[in-house]
């Protein structure tokens, strides 16, 4: 057979023999015989190619592109006999400096390729760099020969999910951990069976595209223990994954090791979304470092105001031009290749609502990306979660444009849940409409339950432990005078701000904790719980752990052991949630298409008390023909008292030959707090009522009375 003469080179540059490349894809592509590299630029004169050995401190070669080998606004080139295991390599740019025009070329920088599948420089997590490489970041190739067993992604119904959200090192990183590698996406593989145990159905991991763990890095002003970019927002490459977070990082592994984790949670039934920062870069403001983007084309890459400066939505100096067709595309290959070549079940962006936004920062009515996104034929089967709001102002929450494909962390179900359990005035009318989904945001649209994301902790914050040990905030570890970090907590100490000997104040705490937990899991939508939660994990009045590597951040693994009542009610409220599908309907209830209604009561029954000192609340789910014709499916009802003292809840009347059993008290001391799903204790017969005691739950289950 002849050999195809696309394989033969064309050119030569010293040693190093070449051919006009391929444009697409771009990034770089072992091709037979070679490498193909292809970047584009909108702005740039010309291009050079900077090759170097794998770790030398200065290249082994630089080839600029013949002019011959650019298409349109990209350079492509194949170069011939390279090594791809011993190979970094990068650009240089040639092009005007013109900060007022937004053009900012400097061809003395060496250019991280936007599109590269693995990046070096910082291979090991916390290990201090060189800060005199003149290419910190170097971008590396790959193989693709990962074999996946025939795994695909799962396609979860989004009903049924129960959302874990974890950060990558802090999940093992503690010594109680006990995993071979700590830290990493292999310590996070050995603890799977921790997470199958309690339930959860997807696990939504904080950002592991590479970042720089040594950007604004400085040492603690109490400690000087060193503080980094710890949580990871802010992106270096958007199609690499974090090498530091991996156990094989050293050894360029680190895209199989990350394979291999997502290929046995899908074994094991658990999903993965990936939180993703596409709203800005690493790079900063003008005063920034150039890494990639800004030194190859600026001006294409981000929003600048009309002087050349850079808008600043996102809090962190810059925000990227996410409606420029050139960055539209971009970020869809980034979310098409780890959808395909990673199998990931879904993304959640970071200040979403920046997505939505023109070159000059104005909302757009029908935002090109997210449209795109949600049209998207690689992409249709992926979740699509929105934080739909951004430090600029934009709130988006219930109006971000969802298409009828995205879903939206619930702020407000937050915000309503922490103030109902403090006992804030008015809050009973709200709280209903977060316990069934939040209608009035999302029934006007037609998006239905399922839009609702519903969290009362997350990464961003007070743990659940600290919202009920903490008044105020305590960040004076983050070296910034405690001015970082919301003021707005909505939590409540339970009479003593912080640790605590005194029992009554503790018991209180756990009850809390309890009732928090409750809540979310019997309420319409989609619950995420954070990382430690279930074991009552502290960051000590911290709400911006951003920069600690320290147990902070890390779970303390012994407290499994020392609060393992928590987790058990954690993991049999989770089993309730998978054991009745009136918890996980992606319909209303009491609408045409929903099987089941919800009926609201209070102290009295089917009478709520709708008032603004009201701090109670109840209510009853049931398929609207239980009882009748053989239908035999199970009613359930929760009482539950904010309210400092106990109150008697009225029980109501179920269908004939149906009987009450308790599944959850929150009142009572652990192991009788709450009962493994099916094996519910029966109340006593013609029970009309029900103690709840103060600041308590209960959680009742109306079977059919067994056959005699």
């Amino acid at each position: 057979m002849d050999t195809r003469i696309d394989f033969h080179p064309t050119h030569q540059h010293g040693a190093y023999k070449l051919r006009p490349g391929r444009t697409y894809p771009f990034g770089s592509t072992l091709v037979p015989g070679g490498v193909n590299f292809s970047i584009s630029s909108g702005h740039a004169t010309a291009c050079t190619l900077v090759l170097f050995e794998k770790g030398a401190p200065e290249p082994c070669v630089e080839i600029p592109f013949p002019d011959t080998f650019r298409i349109g606004k990209v350079w492509c080139m194949v170069v011939f006999d390279l090594d791809g295991e011993r190979i970094e390599y990068g650009y240089r740019m040639d092009g005007p400096w013109d900060p007022g025009a937004g053009h900012r070329f400097d061809r003395s920088k060496i250019l991280l390729d936007p599109y590269a599948r693995a990046i070096g420089g910082r291979t090991v997590w916390g290990t201090p760099p060189d800060w005199n490489n003149i290419y910190p970041q170097r971008a590396r190739l790959i193989f693709e020969d990962f074999d996946w067993e025939d795994d695909r992604p799962l396609e979860t119904p989004l009903a049924d999910l129960v959302i874990y959200e974890l950060h990558t090192r802090s999940f093992t990183a503690h010594s109680s951990a006990s995993v071979k590698h700590p830290g990493t996406y292999a310590g996070i593989a050995a603890k799977i069976p921790y997470l199958k145990e309690l339930g959860v159905s997807c696990v939504e991991l904080m950002p592991i595209f590479e970042f720089d763990e040594f950007e604004n890095s400085r040492a603690e002003p109490l400690t000087g223990e060193m503080m980094f970019n710890y949580w990871g927002y802010s992106t270096i490459g958007f199609f690499a994954p974090k090498a530091g977070f991996a156990a094989t990082g050293p050894f360029g592994m680190e895209v199989d090791e990350f394979k291999n984790l997502v290929k046995e949670l899908h074994r094991n039934g658990i999903e993965v979304i990936l939180d993703v920062v596409v709203n800005h870069t690493a790079e900063g403001n003008e005063n920034g470092p150039t890494l990639s983007f800004r030194g190859i084309d600026n001006q294409t890459f981000y929003m600048l105001t009309p002087e050349g400066y850079y808008y600043n939505f996102t809090g962190c100096g810059n925000t990227l031009n996410c409606n420029s067709p050139v960055v539209r595309n971009m970020f869809l290959d980034c979310l098409r290749y780890w959808a395909a070549e990673y199998h990931i079940d879904g993304f959640r962006f970071d200040l979403a609502s920046i997505l939505g936004r023109a070159p000059s920062g104005a909302p757009l009515p029908n935002p090109p990306l997210l449209e795109s996104l949600a049209f998207d034929p690689v992409l249709a089967n992926c979740k699509l979660i929105a934080q739909a709001w951004n430090v600029g102002g934009l709130y988006q929450v219930a109006s971000f444009p969802a298409y009828g494909r995205w879903a939206e962390w619930n702020g407000k179900y937050r915000d309503d849940i922490r103030r109902f359990l403090k006992g804030d005035d008015g809050m009973v009318r709200v709280m209903a409409e977060r316990i069934q989904g939040s209608p009035d945001l999302y029934g006007w649209n037609e998006r239905g339950p399922t839009a609702s994301i519903n969290f009362i902790t997350c990464h961003d914050g007070f743990t659940l432990y600290d919202l009920f040990a903490y008044n105020d905030k305590h960040n004076e570890a983050n070296g910034e005078g405690n001015r970082d970090g919301g003021n707005s907590n909505h939590s409540w100490n339970c009479g003593v701000e912080g640790e605590t000997d005194d029992v009554q104040v503790n018991a209180l705490r756990q009850r809390m904790i309890r009732n928090a937990l409750a809540i979310l899991l019997m309420s319409h939508g989609i619950p995420m719980i954070l990382m430690g939660d279930e074991l009552g994990r502290t960051q000590r009045g911290n709400n911006n752990t951003y920069c600690h590597d320290n147990d902070l951040n890390w779970l303390d693994w012994t407290l499994r052991e020392r609060n393992s009542d928590l987790f058990d009610f954690t993991r049999k409220m989770i089993a309730l949630r998978k054991a009745h599908p009136l918890l996980r309907t992606g319909e209303f209830f009491g609408t045409r298409r929903s099987p089941a209604d919800i009926i609201w009561h209070g102290t009295q029954a089917w009478k709520a008390d709708w008032s603004a000192d009201s701090r109670a609340l109840a209510f009853m789910l049931r398929e609207r023909q239980a009882g009748q014709g053989g239908n035999a499916t199970p009613v359930l009802y929760m009482a539950i008292n904010s309210f400092w003292d106990a109150l008697p809840f009225e029980l109501p009347e179920l269908p004939t030959d149906y009987h009450w059993h308790l599944f959850a008290n929150t009142s009572l001391p652990a192991p009788g707090d709450i009962q493994e799903p099916g094996q519910e204790i029966p109340l006593q017969e013609n029970l009309r009522s029900f103690l709840v005691g103060g600041r308590a739950v209960v959680i009742l289950v109306g079977r059919p009375r067994p056959q005699a």
